[in-house]
């Protein structure tokens, strides 16, 4: 059960989005930057903007129809983090610790939370509002979030805050008829995080499809995926397709939730973080078989793009969307098509490199 204090705080992330509003929620602030030490970590801070820019080069979307994500306040951060973890994020040795930046341990922590922290927390909120509207409208795309590797009292691999956790929990004490929930993860690593949040919640039903050999292997919270599906080095397309459609088919046929689809672009061809070989169609693919089979049932759908430490990452993920929109996957042909479904779906996704660093 959770507390009496979760139930009735007040907060923003649900307000309504005008309905001229897409929803696809992304705000400039998801960006970081400051003085190069972004530059740092393989990780591309920057690469939520770009895929704004491509959409709005495609002419699919323009800024004025864009959900503008709000912060997560530390009060809404409370549904599930304890104020100890919060409390410890104002130190800047732990964000370093985090984030695996670590010049940011000599930042005075004013400059960490500025500059660092708050484009996460904004980020999450994103992901909140995208679940809202997801149930609203029948699918959701937040451009940023993912931190599958956060749970309620540890961050780690760039992952500060629990924003799939956080999103789900909303949804069961926010949203009437929302019982159950199904993630499934399809970053190249294994989304530790959201499950160790969950162990013991039989409401979530967890997949997650992972290179078997990289972070963070951790075996206790692998106690909780009720689909796991482990694959090895240098894993391509045919097989990597062919067991995504197989499995969130039969995993989809067990419950009948909704759906929050962890998109991680890390499993790219190229991405020594995530060691698996996908090339870029087979990215797009994957995410059509995704959305389809929530279509298919009628499941509200939300997806995060999670990591993504390649350069072209970010022209990926747009050629993804765009993809959507044409198979009439998302947009609003797509919410005629929604049925009365009532329980979420949360898919991720992820790319990485650089070898020495763990990743989203």
């Amino acid at each position: 059960m959770y507390s009496s204090f979760y139930c009735s705080h007040q907060t923003e992330l649900y307000a309504e989005v005008p309905l001229t509003c897409l929803p696809i929620v992304y705000s400039p602030e998801y960006n970081i930057t400051f003085m190069g030490l972004e530059k740092l970590h393989p990780f591309d801070a920057g690469k939520w903007g770009k895929v704004i820019r491509f959409l709005n080069e495609e002419q699919f979307i323009t800024d004025e129809v864009i959900a503008l994500a709000r912060e997560a306040s530390e009060v809404d951060l409370l549904v599930v983090h304890t104020a100890c973890y919060l409390n410890r994020l104002k130190w800047s040795l732990v964000v370093a610790t985090i984030t695996e930046i670590p010049p940011l341990l000599f930042l005075p922590n004013f400059l960490v939370q500025r500059k660092v922290l708050k484009p996460l927390r904004t980020q999450t909120g994103g992901t909140i509002m995208a679940g809202k509207l997801a149930m609203d409208r029948g699918w959701a795309i937040n451009v940023g979030g993912g931190f599958h590797h956060c749970s309620s009292d540890k961050g780690g691999g760039f992952c500060a805050y629990s924003d799939i956790t956080l999103a789900i929990k909303f949804l069961f004490e926010r949203v009437g008829g929302v019982a159950r929930a199904t993630i499934i993860d399809l970053d190249a690593h294994q989304g530790n995080g959201h499950e160790l949040d969950f162990l013991e919640d039989r409401r979530v039903y967890i997949m997650d499809v992972y290179n078997r050999h990289i972070y963070p292997g951790d075996g206790y919270a692998k106690r909780a995926i009720k689909r796991k599906v482990e694959l090895d080095w240098g894993t391509e397309d045919m097989e990597y397709l062919q067991k995504v459609e197989l499995h969130s088919e039969g995993a989809l046929n067990e419950v009948w939730p909704d759906i929050i689809y962890n998109a991680g672009t890390d499993v790219l061809d190229g991405d020594p973080l995530g060691g698996l070989a996908i090339s870029p169609q087979g990215i797009v693919k994957r995410d059509e078989i995704i959305f389809r089979a929530a279509q298919r049932r009628g499941i509200p759908i939300l997806m995060v793009t999670s990591g993504g430490y390649q350069k072209k990452t970010a022209r990926i993920i747009a050629d993804s969307i765009l993809n959507l929109h044409r198979q009439g996957l998302i947009g609003e042909e797509a919410v005629e098509g929604a049925g009365p479904s009532h329980v979420p779906l949360m898919m991720s996704k992820c790319v990485s490199s650089g070898a020495t660093f763990s990743a989203i």
